[in-house]
């Protein structure tokens, strides 16, 4: 059960995961010598502002990935990547510390899904590019199609899958690949109904939101650092304030991100000062509530059908891009060097997918423990007062708790890289040494 020369295969789903695994199948098919026919099912339109044209992301990516991106021949030009950020200003309630990249290959920079927010159709032309339709174009100029209708029904004839789109005749695939976004109900509830086992994975919601400040003042209150939020709101994990060109991107993390949560947030003094003086929140902000994915699918394979990116599983709160790429890379592989089969997805493609299960896990331990750093005023001052000293120590010298915290906002390293970065000897004395200092102090 292999993709021959004239394997046709259908990906449901434009974003990042469905041109990732159109660029790598067609690039390793030309390679191998075998002709393949990829069709793109998209109907949204990335070059269109505002929600027509966007995929509901704060639009961060690593610097490392940009770099492993161009290891494939996927150059980002400067008008897809909008900004760089390279450094953090860790708000608490306060207190702040910054915190700088470690190395200039662990920056990380900002880009829109989609031609921009609401409202900035009036800048013409366009100063930035949509990630995912430069990915798109990228696909379609290495041979994919583009249609752009929507799945209306999917099923299974003779063990192959076969495709129904609106006003299409049905076509029937070797391959189907499910690449569609976590928030596209309708269209995982299609491949839910093939009846082969298939779950999709368990979520909770976000905030997003872009806020126009005008150049002048992205680069007044916000510089070239991403401010991130660790303040004591109930229900509140994490939030973020990231600049991008005229704009800067809300992200609000949390169990029950409502309204008062939202408003609670932007009264904060913390977060005033990071706002344009005299500012006061849009009536109607381009904004939304995405559902972001926090556990893994229920088998996200069978034979001639498979998941990749979120619709499969995805990197707790952070680097969903990322995970895309390294699940479409090993797709392609698997599909192309092994086979289609459950049995081939499972020995090849799989171990991926369980890596990304296995680090979540850890993920969520650390993120419980984020809840003590919030509420116990001694642990928040001490580690705030050794992330400040860490800044002041000799360049080269190392400074695992900035890291750790640096790794943690950008997704830049596994969850248990940075465990063993926050459980390290060196970090655990430093950090008892300087509680001991502040309770010393806070006595006398």
């Amino acid at each position: 059960m292999k993709l021959a020369n004239g394997s046709t295969v259908a990906i449901v789903g434009g974003g990042p995961g469905g041109t990732l695994t159109a660029i790598f199948l067609l690039d390793l098919a030309q390679q191998l010598r075998r002709q393949l026919t990829v069709d793109i099912y998209e109907p949204k339109r990335y070059t269109c502002t505002g929600p027509t044209g966007c995929n509901m992301c704060g639009g961060v990516i690593s610097e490392s990935l940009i770099q492993m991106l161009a290891t494939e021949g996927i150059l980002l030009p400067d008008s897809v990547v909008i900004d760089t950020i390279n450094a953090y200003i860790l708000h608490t309630d306060f207190e702040a510390a910054r915190i700088d990249a470690p190395r200039q290959e662990m920056r990380i920079a900002t880009i829109f899904r989609g031609a921009g927010p609401k409202g900035s159709e009036h800048q013409q032309p366009l100063p930035w590019q949509s990630f995912d339709q430069y990915l798109l174009d990228m696909a379609i100029a290495k041979g994919a199609r583009l249609r752009e209708v929507s799945v209306s029904a999917l099923r299974l004839e003779e063990g192959f899958p076969v495709l129904i789109a609106h006003d299409q005749p049905p076509l029937r695939y070797d391959l189907l690949v499910g690449a569609v976004g976590i928030n596209q109900k309708k269209s995982l509830q299609l491949f839910e109904g093939l009846n082969f086992g298939y779950y999709r994975p368990k979520t909770t919601r976000a905030y997003v939101a872009e806020l126009y400040y005008g150049v002048e003042q992205v680069q007044q209150r916000l510089g070239h650092a991403m401010h991130v939020f660790l303040l004591n709101i109930p229900h509140l994990k994490f939030a973020a304030i990231t600049p991008k060109g005229h704009y800067a991107t809300l992200v609000i993390l949390g169990d029950q991100i409502d309204q008062e949560v939202v408003d609670r947030f932007f009264a904060a003094p913390e977060v005033q000062k990071c706002l344009p003086e005299g500012w006061s929140i849009p009536v109607k902000p381009c904004h939304c509530q995405p559902s972001i994915v926090i556990g893994p699918a229920k088998k996200p394979f069978t034979d001639r059908i498979v998941m990749v990116g979120d619709a499969s599983v995805s990197r707790l709160y952070k680097d969903g891009i990322g995970s895309a790429y390294r699940m479409a890379k090993r797709l392609a592989y698997t599909a192309l060097a092994h086979g289609v089969s459950g049995k081939d997805f499972q020995k090849y493609y799989w171990p991926v997918c369980r890596t990304l299960l296995w680090d979540n896990r850890l993920g969520h331990l650390l993120f419980a423990f984020d809840n003590l750093f919030r509420t116990v005023p001694l642990l928040r001052r001490g580690m705030m007062a050794l992330l400040r000293r860490e800044r002041c120590q000799a360049e080269g010298t190392a400074c695992p708790l900035s890291s750790a915290f640096w790794n943690t906002f950008t997704g830049s390293a596994s969850y248990w890289h940075i465990a063993r970065e926050l459980l390290h000897p060196m970090t655990i004395w430093k950090l008892l040494r300087e509680l001991l200092l502040r309770n010393k102090t806070h006595s006398s």
